[in-house]
């Protein structure tokens, strides 16, 4: 008789609070300061995300902050306050270097650190269509930069995110833009330099990267299912609009999925999320309405096979 995978139906839900590419003036209730990026992770978590997926900000204009000062202003606090997997960015901001994003995950040695796969155009600047006055100078100047930015994280540049982090036991959240990202991860997967079970987090919707249409899902879902087999979990986002119609479609796919404000400000057509919880809950009714259920943090840890809340840096 085949024994049952306890895990059969568990839905890992992954919050990514406030994220590198929205800016303070889009929105009044994305989170700034190390006290808003607290509250608001605690209480997504309490509203069952298993995994919180941050960055820092400056507190004073909400700029993107990759330095391990900035995370120190939230991370023991969040630990404090609940059991969910901590993972921290080495994206950052397009705008930064590679050893600049790497910082934090290096100092913490979280449990999870996200890491993209491959280089990419990253274009923000259709945005400056919606939003025309902004609170601080440099946030049209990161939306109007994109037109002539490569977001690089090249072969060299993977390869030492991995080499710095991955003797501390940190594991990685690979964030696929494109399919040559899953053919990327597949390279360094042959090198030895990556364990199974690999955590692909495919993002849909990103100017630069692979469109959000059901057949795109479909076809990255397929490509890490030929590529990986039984080695991969696989996750979503979609971004802005998309954020829960591409969900839906993984989860009744078998995926897990990531919400949050970094990746949608948007709780329904035309209306802003009022925190990132609010996205955590329609998410989890959606899981539940389709018979599955969320995965606890324990039980992320478990599929994911992570090293423990008690192994981290902070």
């Amino acid at each position: 008789m085949t024994q049952r995978d306890p895990h059969s139906g568990k839905v890992i839900i992954t919050c990514a609070i406030t994220g590198a590419i929205h800016t303070p003036s889009m929105s009044p209730h994305l989170p700034i300061t190390p006290e808003q990026i607290t509250q608001e992770a605690i209480a997504a978590a309490e509203a069952g995300a298993a995994i919180l997926h941050l960055h820092a900000r400056n507190p004073e204009t909400g700029q993107p902050d990759q330095t391990p000062q900035g995370f120190a202003g939230f991370l023991p606090r969040i630990k404090q306050g609940t059991n969910a997997v901590i993972n921290i960015t080495t994206g950052g901001s397009p705008y930064m270097s590679v050893e600049e994003r790497v910082a934090p995950a290096a100092r913490f040695q979280p449990e999870v650190a996200s890491l993209n796969m491959g280089s990419m155009n990253f274009g923000l600047y259709p945005m400056l269509d919606r939003y025309k006055d902004f609170q601080h100078d440099w946030e049209r100047a990161h939306l109007e930069g994109s037109r002539d930015l490569v977001f690089r994280n090249s072969f060299q540049d993977i390869e030492y995110v991995l080499k710095t982090c991955y003797g501390n036991g940190t594991r990685f959240e690979f964030e696929c833009y494109d399919i040559s990202h899953l053919y990327n991860l597949a390279h360094f997967a042959e090198r030895g330099l990556v364990k199974p079970p690999f955590f692909v987090q495919s993002v849909f919707g990103l100017l630069g990267g692979i469109g959000p249409h059901p057949e795109d899902v479909q076809h990255m879902k397929r490509t890490a299912d030929r590529l990986f087999g039984a080695e991969y979990r696989w996750s979503v986002l979609g971004a802005g609009s998309n954020q829960f119609r591409i969900a839906a479609q993984a989860a009744a796919l078998g995926g897990n999925l990531r919400v949050g404000l970094e990746d949608s400000l948007w709780i329904g057509r035309g209306e802003l999320a009022k925190s990132n919880a609010d996205q955590v809950t329609k998410m989890r009714q959606i899981i539940e309405g389709l018979g599955l259920s969320v995965a606890t943090p324990d039980e992320a840890r478990d599929i994911l096979s992570l090293k423990g809340g008690d192994q981290v840096g902070f």
